[in-house]
């Protein structure tokens, strides 16, 4: 049987060579799609046979996408861009992009002229009116038009009956991801904030069935273990993006436990699973996104209900306090960052707020503000 740190070794692989695994997959005879952010239907992708390949920036120049942006635009949409233009991406059949913030759309058009003639782009452009019904059969059409999209590029058959099996398998992925935050936070020596990044991330490069097997495992073994007690702090992370390797290193050298997230790239896709009791896949789909919510990137008209929200999971989990990452130049993070801050001081718990771009390397400011964070937690518990 595998042990632990053995497990955590795989996940920690597959995260940081998702180059590997294209190639791995390619070779097995499968199409494999880019999914970019956020919230695309990529299990329309799954049901057709193919591979969803997860395409979120990362560490790395950024030359030939400064053509298309001015450098005011945030890194990881430049990394992404970058990636299906310098030969990263090459290999898939097409690209999932979405258009749910102010980055998001001029990308979708400068992916177009650029990259998409060597990897064509499947356009999705969510309705932000979700809820009421007129916007769940607005969001359906839009699913539907990528899936047949999808199809045409691809010359692949999605049904109905395959679009319900995916769901089941996203649903039972999202449901083991949930189920191992929890335990990550039950068991900080055993997984470090590292550590819970790597498990989370290398879903991305994985089919979910595949990643699904394998985080049971993990699952079940931190199951066996009692409760560990912990010395360090305890946070709540929040932002887009906290997968920078240096930026890594340091919690876990800082003995920073993450015992949950409003992390984009982490949880903030997990909370909701499609309804199987929805005859139409793409009304279950428009259905599932109706229900996201607490998302700076989702039009709610309760100015408060996020901040409460992100308030409420640091009470919830016993956090010592919010590590809010915000990415550089990502206006719609900015923009909330003041009902954040007057909600966390309402509560009297700590709010730190670190600058954040995928291409950092020096994190000489990141450890300053850890070292303050750490001394306010400390008197805090005295």
């Amino acid at each position: 049987m595998e042990t632990i740190q053995e497990l955590l070794g795989q996940f920690k692989y597959l995260a940081n060579n998702p180059r590997k695994q294209l190639d791995k997959y390619l070779a097995a005879g499968k199409k494999a799609v880019g999914i970019f952010p956020y919230y695309a239907p990529e299990e329309i992708v799954y049901a057709a046979g193919m591979v969803p390949f997860g395409v979120w920036g990362g560490q790395g120049p950024i030359e030939r996408a400064k053509e298309y942006f001015p450098t005011f635009y945030y890194s990881l949409a430049l990394r992404c861009l970058e990636m299906a233009l310098d030969g990263t991406l090459d290999g898939l059949s097409a690209s999932m992009v979405t258009t749910l913030d102010d980055t998001l759309r001029p990308f979708s058009q400068n992916y177009k002229v650029s990259a998409g003639r060597k990897i064509p782009m499947i356009f999705l452009n969510h309705g932000q009116h979700r809820k009421e019904d007129f916007g769940k059969k607005y969001n359906a059409r839009i699913f539907t038009k990528a899936k047949e999209e999808l199809e045409k590029i691809c010359s692949v058959t999605v049904t109905d009956e395959n679009l319900k099996k995916a769901f089941q398998v996203y649903n039972e992925n999202r449901n083991e991801k949930r189920r191992f935050i929890k335990l990550a936070a039950a068991h900080p020596q055993s997984i470090k904030a590292s550590d819970r990044c790597y498990v989370l991330k290398s879903s991305y490069f994985m089919l979910k069935d595949e990643h699904t097997e394998l985080l049971k495992k993990l699952n079940a073994l931190l199951e066996a273990l009692p409760e560990e007690k912990w010395d360090g702090v305890r946070v709540v992370t929040s932002g887009v993006i906290t997968d920078n390797p240096g930026l890594l290193d340091i919690l876990d050298s800082y003995k920073v436990c993450v015992v949950a997230d409003d992390v984009a790239h982490e949880s903030r896709a997990l909370k909701v699973d499609i309804d199987l009791s929805i005859g139409d896949p793409m009304l279950a789909l428009a259905d599932q996104f109706a229900r996201m919510d607490e998302d700076p990137l989702l039009y709610d008209p309760d100015l408060t209900k996020r901040p409460e929200y992100v308030v409420k999971l640091a009470k919830d989990n016993k956090a010592d306090g919010c590590l809010l990452f915000m990415l550089n130049f990502d206006d719609t993070e900015e923009m909330e960052y003041p009902s954040l801050k007057q909600a966390f001081s309402a509560a009297k718990i700590p709010l730190i707020k670190v600058g954040y771009d995928q291409q950092m390397s020096d994190f000489g400011q990141v450890k300053t503000q850890l070292e303050t964070f750490n001394e306010i937690v400390q008197l805090n518990r005295m």
